[in-house]
Formats: structure tokens, C-alpha cells, sequence
């Protein structure tokens, strides 16, 4: 079993699939966290009103999103067509701690699903990043990347902090935005950690006692790859960037 990474490089898109390795799982898994530097990541969620002016957004309105950085980490703005035109159009992108600004359709919530037993990667990665836990930064950078290559999130833009590539993720349908630190994983430490993510994906954060690793539950991590195999190119470096869109 494998999961896909994929991404553009030099115009070129490409596809690289590595394959879920080791026996001796735990033991790995801290060899490879001890090498990893501490992630920091968050989740700046989509206002449901302009914080501008207090007007709640209508379903379909456009909005506009700046993302700032200060000292106690990622600051989200959401603010309607007419509060952009008159306050921010004009400065926003040359405040202080300026990042990122993108236009967005605003999309009422649907009505509350019945709860849903089965773990799924992106219900994963919010559960993950909630528990704010540096040992499963890797996992979280992992389960950015399948959600990216499944169009279920978009990257908006990437930045550096304190020397490590940050990539701001949206998923388009919520609104809300991930930011998501890249580990640098080495190719052993990879194996490592998709073996990680497959098992959370089937057993859950916190598994009975006694309960066991199915062989199949990589089907959740294998359905990454699916993109017709003529359209894939050449293995690139693991830590080419996603394609910001």
C-alpha cells in the first residue's frame, strides 16, 4: 500500500507513490519524531458576518480574506466586497504582517449530518490539529497533502516561519483555512508515517484495547491514487510544494 504525493515542478506535473513499510511500527515512529523539528499549525475558521462592518454574509455573497502573522500566530480577516473597497483595498497587503489575501463565494452551512462512526482524512486532520500534539505534525502534513491531491482543500498560498515552509490551505466548501508547517520528512521517516496515518484512519485516535491493524484500512490512504497514470511525470523532490491555486 502507498499514498501519493503530488505537485508541479518547472510547468511539469508529477505523481510520486511510496510504498507503507516496517514491522516494528512504534519503535520507528519515535526514531523518526525525534527527528522531526516541532510543527505549529492552526485552524482560522470562516467568519459567518464581515468583522468589519457586523453584516452576517448571505449565501453566495463574495468575501475577501487577509491573513496576517503577529507574535501569537495567524490573524483571519473576512470582510464584505464594500468594507475591501473602502478600507482595505488600498493598504491591506503592505500592513505589517501581511501574508496572504484571496476573494472567496460565501456558502451557508447545511444542516448538521447525522454523526458519522467511520474516520475519513479530513475529519482526521481537524481532530489532529485540535489536539495541537507536535508528535503528529508529519500526519497532519501527510493528510494535507491527500486532501489537497482530492481537491477537498485548496492551497491558497505558502510562507516561512521561523525558517520552515508554511502552506495556508482553505477548504472551499467551509470556508475554514489550515496552516499546515512541512516536516521535511526523510523517505524512511515517510514509510513511517503514512504506516501512522493509515492506522489512525482505521482505528481512530484512541483504539480499544487489544485492537489490531487491518490490512485494508490503506484503502482510505490508496484512494490518492486514482489520477490516470499517463498524466504522471517524473518523481520530484518530497518537498516540492503543492501547486498554490
Amino acid at each position: 500500500m502507498a499514498v501519493e504525493y503530488t505537485g508541479v515542478q518547472g510547468g511539469r506535473k508529477w505523481d510520486c507513490s511510496f510504498p507503507l513499510l516496517g514491522d516494528n511500527f512504534h519503535e520507528h515512529q519515535r526514531d523518526a519524531r525525534n527527528d522531526i523539528f516541532m510543527i505549529e499549525w492552526n485552524i482560522q475558521s470562516r467568519a459567518h458576518a464581515c468583522l468589519a462592518c457586523g453584516q452576517r454574509f448571505a449565501d453566495k455573497q463574495p468575501y475577501h480574506t487577509i491573513l496576517f502573522e503577529d507574535k501569537a500566530g495567524y490573524e483571519r480577516l473576512d470582510v464584505c466586497e464594500a468594507c475591501w473597497a473602502a478600507q482595505y483595498s488600498q493598504g491591506a497587503t503592505s500592513r505589517k504582517g501581511f501574508i496572504s489575501h484571496w476573494q472567496g463565494v460565501f456558502e451557508a452551512p447545511p444542516a448538521r449530518p447525522e454523526p458519522i462512526q467511520k474516520e475519513n482524512a479530513e475529519s482526521l486532520l481537524r481532530k489532529l490539529v485540535g489536539q495541537n500534539d507536535a508528535g503528529h505534525g508529519a500526519a497532519c502534513f501527510i493528510l494535507a497533502v491527500m486532501l489537497e491531491r482530492k481537491r477537498i482543500l485548496k492551497v491558497k498560498d505558502q510562507t516561512s516561519r521561523d525558517g520552515r515552509r508554511v502552506f495556508i490551505y482553505e477548504q472551499p466548501k467551509t470556508g475554514d483555512v489550515f496552516a499546515i508547517t512541512d516536516p521535511h520528512l526523510r523517505l524512511d521517516q515517510l514509510e513511517v508515517v503514512q504506516r501512522d496515518v493509515a492506522q489512525l484512519l482505521e482505528r481512530g485516535l484512541n483504539p480499544p484495547a487489544g485492537a489490531e491493524f487491518a490490512a485494508d484500512a490503506s484503502i482510505a490512504i490508496c484512494e490518492t491514487r486514482q489520477t490516470d497514470q499517463a498524466e504522471s511525470g517524473p518523481p520530484a523532490a518530497l518537498h516540492e510544494p503543492p501547486a498554490v491555486r
